[in-house]
């Protein structure tokens, strides 16, 4: 076995917690080796002590790189040795070019004066080996998260990579960008390049990966040289068998509860432009409401400008709950009609991060803890260790700050913060993001136990799978529009696309028939 990577005996701690106990990796040279376990299980960690964030030192064990023993003290070290790690968070400015964001660091220059005739020449060349054909003077923010994603691939690429280390790196990404960022992968694998991919999507890991290296609290489990079936790899992660995904409910839907009704949304960026088209839709008791569609197609935009008015500008359109029109112009008056709104960007929009479980939980409802105006530190604490246990937050406290939870359990801590304000109809947009099989299981549980008391609940999602698993009904977007409606009962990933694909053709604002449904699925 000619390996790249020998990683032996890595133990990382932190105050009061092990992060990594006696890890052993091996990685063959070209191949793409997973990396996989739940949340917390300590796959980044590792990866940062490999990439030099965590310095030599700071870690017990020994790594070896091309046989030789390796000490990185800092992410320079790493890269210069060809180890270059891609994060979760992409590390890109919006506001520059995608050019100036390739060499940001490690500028083309001659005496001391950027040279951008050469820097354009090299980024249209790094472009080119992603697949990209934008301008290098492009501006990445006005970039979609996949081009973004390649941009930081082709920004790896520019660093002479041996050994590429991408966290979770489809996480933003819809099906369709996620196919081509794979087959990317597979490509340079071919090329010779080795790779180390961290992934909660077990179909990716099956579709590119050759090995697998399973941790769980910490340690290594399982080495897998091949591929092993779904169901194995689950069963090493959680520690027991996962026979279904998705937990059994019995719906219990009552009547109509909010009726939203010709909601159009304009960009207030780009005059002329529609974000949301005349939307209609009603939601019951006690259901679950899917909304699918394309990265693009509408979602965010038709959820945060109800809530609040907090993306886009309004331009018409009504809202009633209980049959009575309510004014969601603001967030505090759409909270206070009884909405929560739970967003795709736990961590910028989410949490503060840097502050305790404790602070953040009753962050939507400080007048629930507060006595006159002023905060009652008991109260706060008292509702943080209630909801704590009451969702299964995995932490030593109330006191530990939420930036060192795994992405599982910021997520309870976002939806506890929520559910303090009492609501009645709750939007979960992309409720599962970034986050393993066993504590997707823990939210699904939470939606099922949450529409079984009577609260209605919209949720948002990339990962068809998902709708069809949790959800009582689902609505399609395209292009900023509702075009189409199933019962999830008779719903199908085939006939979903077949919706999308066919109101792409159609000029008209109407939705899709189930006619037209039924004959567009034969052919999808």
């Amino acid at each position: 076995m000619d390996a790249i990577l020998e990683m032996r005996g890595i133990t990382k701690e932190f105050p009061g917690v092990k992060a990594l106990d006696n890890v052993n990796m091996t990685v063959r040279r070209g191949e793409i080796r997973a990396l996989v376990g739940e949340n917390g299980a300590g796959k980044s960690t590792l990866m940062k002590v490999l990439s030099g964030v965590y310095p030599h030192g700071s870690y017990q064990g020994e790594i070896l790189y091309n046989g030789q023993p390796m000490a990185n003290r800092s992410i320079k070290d790493s890269e210069e040795k060809g180890i270059v790690i891609i994060h979760q968070e992409l590390a890109l400015v919006p506001q520059m070019s995608i050019a100036e964001n390739i060499f940001l660091g490690n500028e083309i220059a001659t005496r001391g004066i950027i040279d951008r005739q050469e820097t354009n020449r090299r980024t249209a060349e790094l472009l080119a080996k992603v697949g990209l054909r934008e301008s290098p003077e492009t501006k990445v923010g006005s970039l979609g998260m996949g081009k973004q994603q390649l941009i930081e691939i082709a920004k790896a690429l520019s660093k002479k990579v041996d050994l590429l280390i991408l966290d979770e790196p489809t996480s933003s990404l819809n099906e369709h960008d996620s196919d081509a960022l794979l087959r990317l992968l597979a490509g340079f694998r071919d090329q010779g390049m080795t790779a180390i991919l961290i992934s909660h999507k077990l179909n990716e890991i099956s579709q590119v990966c050759d090995s697998i290296t399973v941790l769980r609290d910490g340690s290594t489990v399982a080495h897998h040289d091949g591929m092993v079936a779904e169901s194995q790899i689950v069963r090493d992660m959680v520690g027991r068998a996962m026979d279904d995904r998705y937990p059994s409910r019995e719906p219990k839907i009552g009547e109509v509860v909010m009726q939203v009704r010709d909601w159009s949304v304009a960009d207030p960026l780009r005059e002329g432009r529609l974000l949301v088209k005349k939307a209609s839709f009603e939601l019951r008791q006690g259901e679950v409401l899917g909304i699918a569609g394309l990265m693009g197609a509408g979602r965010t935009e038709l959820a945060m400008s109800i809530f609040g008015r907090s993306m886009g500008d309004w331009k018409s359109g009504s809202v009633r709950i209980h049959g009575r029109e309510v004014e969601l112009t603001t967030v505090p008056r759409a909270i206070a009609a009884g909405l929560a709104y739970v967003t795709e960007d736990r961590k910028s929009l989410g949490l503060v991060l840097e502050d305790t479980i404790r602070r953040n939980i009753p962050l939507a409802n400080l007048a629930g803890i507060s006595t006159r105006g002023v905060v009652d530190r008991q109260r706060e604490g008292a509702v943080a260790r209630d909801y704590r246990k009451r969702i299964n937050i995995r932490s030593p406290s109330v006191e530990q700050k939420t930036v060192n939870l795994s992405g599982g359990n910021q997520q309870k801590v976002v939806l506890a913060k929520w559910l303090f304000s009492e609501p009645e109809i709750l939007i979960l947009d992309e409720p599962t993001r970034g986050i393993d099989v066993g504590a997707k299981y823990e939210i699904y549980t939470i939606i099922r136990d949450l529409a079984a008391s009577g609260k209605s609940i919209i949720v948002i999602s990339s990962e068809m799978p998902e709708l069809l698993g949790i959800t009582d009904r689902i609505l399609v977007m395209n292009e900023g529009r509702l075009v189409g409606e199933l019962r999830t009962a008779e719903a199908t990933q085939e006939k979903i696309m077949s919706i999308i694909i066919r109101s792409g053709h159609d000029l008209t604002d109407e939705a899709v028939t189930p006619e037209q449904i039924e004959a567009e699925a034969a052919h999808v």
